[in-house]
């Protein structure tokens, strides 16, 4: 599937110390798609081997995968796409999927899509036990409480610009994609999930790949799923 016809789509990637995938994440996406990295604080050449891949690059020093996403949705603010697509930018997506994620928005079925890293399309090893359990868990727990569908809070995710507009995003850590999902289940916002491919990340994960961002990961999902229950945001 071709994007030379389809609306204009913006892709934002929040990398903190990924000089040796982002050349592959941001080369692999298709050319009609605006493409913007926020920098969140990183110590290595992300910055420069972003820009050099043809990028918009900009930095955002409050750590936190929330702060750069929101740091991206800023920078869009004036100029709005009609699709906006998040993914990761360790290279463990394949950006050349992207027309798969924003087709069901393309075709009306949907507002917001989510790639399920299924295990069928997984690479053996690419998440790690305490991912697919925290996966686990707060996908039941969004279908015990809100009869949810999702399966996975996978990062590879595309919405519509005015959706996210409406959804007042907040989170400025790990809660973030938790966040979007249930605030999606609450408005009762057209949502799909498509299986997508997954493979082991380049690098080592600055949360699942410690004991502490693991932890404060799992934290944050859970206490989202859990005050935004009896929260009164509509």
């Amino acid at each position: 599937m071709q994007l030379k016809n389809a609306p204009k789509i913006a892709v934002i990637i929040p990398a903190f110390n990924e000089a040796q995938s982002i050349e592959k994440v941001i080369r692999a996406l298709p050319s009609e798609a605006q493409v913007i990295v926020v920098d969140n604080g990183s110590t290595d050449k992300t910055f420069q081997k972003a820009t050099a891949a043809g990028a918009t690059v900009l930095k955002e020093a409050k750590k936190g995968y929330g702060h750069a996403c929101l740091k991206g949705i800023a920078s869009l603010q004036k100029n709005p796409p009609e699709i906006l697509v998040f993914l990761d930018g360790d290279f463990s997506d394949y950006p050349e999927d992207l027309p798969t994620i924003i087709a069901p928005i393309l075709n009306q079925q949907a507002d917001f899509v989510v790639g399920a890293r299924t295990a069928v399309l997984r690479e053996k090893g690419a998440l790690t036990p305490q991912q697919i359990f925290g996966n686990g868990l707060a996908c039941w727990l969004m279908r015990l409480l809100y009869k949810s569908r999702f399966t996975d809070l996978g990062p590879f995710r595309a919405i519509r610009w005015e959706v996210l507009d409406s959804l007042e995003m907040k989170d400025k850590t790990y809660g973030w994609t938790i966040e979007m999902q249930l605030k999606v289940l609450r408005r009762k916002i057209p949502y799909l999930e498509v299986p997508v491919r997954y493979r082991k990340r380049i690098g080592v994960s600055k949360v699942s790949g410690t004991l502490i961002g693991t932890l404060m990961a799992g934290y944050k999902i859970l206490g989202w799923i859990g005050t935004f229950y009896f929260s009164k945001w509509k």
